[in-house]
């Protein structure tokens, strides 16, 4: 299968739903114009399309290997990340004072669908990279700045982070990894392992700069005794140039059900007692500084599993169009009918609207998310950034969990060939499967949400969400074609806000809402998507009328204009998720309002 980009539906939400060019006119962005995202963007797809995506199904067949001691990548991907970076695209969004191009956010964003929809695997290093850059660059020293972040920015260097070890997982607080203070330096020894780094080490820079938690000589127990160090690869003098082994030493690589291109390593840290970092910030703040990048992150996971879901529809919808299998339901008793393409079978449009739904839905999501990141940055609105704040759980956790249903449902429109790998889907699939696990599992973000994010500040995070929402429905409950579906959207709201009132009230019974957080979690992403999606629906709606003011006719004229079928796409679509999708929170409702207590009262 070709590789494609969806290329009308990104530009439709960052211009014609968001109207990203509106940050041309700030002080923070003010040297750009909207030619200019347009360029980049288009630059974006042809690297995408000539270097990434050639690479995608080799690297998932040949995998990485281990010899010696050092990690090697798949054929082509050294090269190919000299060519990547060379184009400036790790540090784009960051400040030009450190190589980056101080592009905004949401631009980033839209690039890295394309780099991540390319090859997954490739797309890590570099998007992780970038992030650790960021760490550095907001809470190190003016000596770490200079030093490391013009080089990460730039992809001479590599980062990670490294959090996760074998007896620890998610609780981060149990880490056993320790830092030493060496006498009359700056300097610390650093002694332990980490599991599951992704692109812990590799053969595409000269050096590998490490995050690593760690706790320090009595230390509180805890998340509260977590210390964050900057550790090299390969030491790094006071002038920034690179010597020999730092005793960071890779044991072994993971061997997974997909991203077989990227390197997930176990790393051992002070072998030999020569391990040299540094501290960065305060002690015992490893964690605050830390979420700078665990929540970069699961923006990004979030966009991993929407992009894997964006391919995949794509691809399903193309093999839909072309395969032919069967008759027209109407005509299955004539056995000498016309066979059809699989697309007219209302089964397989069912199941390829559910995927374009969820897949237009998240990008949605998270080009908007990145969006009033950077209307936070440049108006100081503290209500944009209540809403990043509100919304990234359910970035990385709808986007995941909804993602892989897409991939899924996309092997299933291929029948028996989607099991095979004779056509992406399968690795598709695979691939996906990793994001719900990545950065926090799925069930962590629940727990965010729910625990943390809908009652913070007084609740004030959700009110104002809620209200915004209430704009939208109050103002277009009457729309002739869109009303009943936006005033069902309404009830929905209602019933979101409802549910979070019971469960705040639940003061004395921690354990009933946290037992429910994951279906709070699908309760609210559903009602989120719905949203956009019919605010999508409004726009293309006001575009048809303008073509056509006889709504009967749109469906003629989308047979030959490409713009009309656009644009009645976007309608259908919001209309299929508010009556097909959305009424799953009934039942998610109901659920949590029985007041069962079976999965905690349960013994297994």
């Amino acid at each position: 299968m070709p590789f494609t980009i969806e290329e009308r539906d990104v530009n439709f939400v960052l211009f014609e739903q968001l109207g990203i060019e509106d940050l041309c006119g700030t002080e923070k962005f003010a040297d750009f114009e909207v030619d200019d995202f347009k360029m980049i963007l288009e630059e974006a797809g042809k690297v995408s399309k000539n270097l990434l995506a050639p690479l995608n199904e080799d690297s998932d067949r040949i995998g990485c290997k281990i010899e010696d001691g050092q990690v090697y990548m798949p054929p082509g991907f050294k090269e190919a990340y000299e060519q990547y970076r060379e184009g400036g695209w790790i540090g784009m969004t960051h400040n030009p004072e450190f190589g980056g191009q101080g592009l905004p956010n949401v631009i980033g964003v839209a690039c890295s669908e394309r780099f991540l929809a390319g090859c997954t695997a490739f797309s890590m290093t570099p998007g992780l990279t970038n992030s650790a850059a960021h760490v550095i660059e907001t809470h190190g020293t003016d000596w770490m700045k200079n030093t490391f972040c013009e080089n990460m920015y730039t992809g001479k260097w590599a980062g990670t982070m490294c959090l996760t070890e074998s007896g620890a997982g998610s609780a981060v607080g149990d880490t056993k990894t320790t830092a030493k203070k060496v006498e009359g330096s700056d300097l610390w020894k650093i002694t332990g392992t980490k599991t599951f780094i992704s692109s812990g080490d590799h053969d595409l820079t000269e050096n590998i700069i490490h995050l690593v938690l760690a706790r320090t000589p009595g230390a509180p127990s805890g998340i509260k005794g977590i210390s964050l160090f900057l550790i090299p690869k390969n030491k790094v003098d006071e002038n920034g140039a690179v010597g020999g082994s730092n005793d960071v030493n890779v044991t072994n690589i993971e061997h997974k059900m997909g991203i077989n291109g990227s390197s997930t390593c176990t790393l051992n840290f002070g072998d030999n007692n020569d391990c040299e970092g540094w501290l960065i910030g305060e002690e015992f703040a490893g964690i605050k500084y830390m979420f700078l990048m665990m929540n970069e992150a699961r923006i990004g996971v979030g966009m991993m599993g929407m992009s894997l879901a964006a391919a995949s529809y794509r691809e399903a919808l193309d093999y839909a169009r072309e395969r032919i299998q069967g008759t027209d339901i109407r005509d299955m008793k004539d056995a000498d009918a016309a066979r059809v393409p699989i697309i007219v079978h209302p089964d397989i449009k069912r199941m390829l609207l559910t995927m374009k739904a969820y897949s237009e839905g998240c990008r949605a999501l998270l080009f908007e998310c990145a969006y009033f990141g950077d209307k936070f940055e440049t108006s100081g609105d503290d209500k944009y950034k209540g809403f990043v704040e509100l919304l990234t759980p359910i970035c990385k956790a709808y986007s995941t969990d909804q993602g892989f249903t897409t991939c899924s449902l996309g092997v299933q429109v291929l029948g028996g060939y989607g099991y095979c790998q004779e056509y992406p889907l399968e690795q598709h699939m695979r691939d996906q499967r990793i994001n719900s696990i990545y950065e926090g599992t799925n069930g962590i973000q629940a727990l965010d949400l729910i625990g943390r994010k809908v009652g913070a500040k007084g609740g004030m995070l959700l009110m104002n969400y809620l209200m915004d929402l209430a704009t939208f429905i109050d103002g277009n409950s009457d729309d002739e074609l869109l009303g009943k579906y936006v005033t069902s959207l309404g009830g929905y709201r209602d019933k979101l806000a409802e549910v979070t009132m019971n469960f705040g009230m639940m003061r004395d019974d921690q354990l009933y809402p946290v037992s429910h957080a994951t279906p709070y979690l699908k309760l609210f992403g559903n009602v989120v998507i719905a949203a956009l999606l019919l605010k999508q629906a409004k726009i293309a709606a006001e575009k048809l009328a303008a073509k056509e003011a006889d709504a009967t006719k749109w469906a003629a004229l989308a047979e030959s204009d490409d713009e009309v079928k656009f644009y009645l796409g976007k309608v259908e679509t919001a209309k299929f998720f508010t009556t097909q999708l959305l009424p799953e929170n009934i039942g998610l409702a109901d659920s949590m309002a029985s007041g069962d207590r079976s999965v905690i009262e349960v013994v297994l």
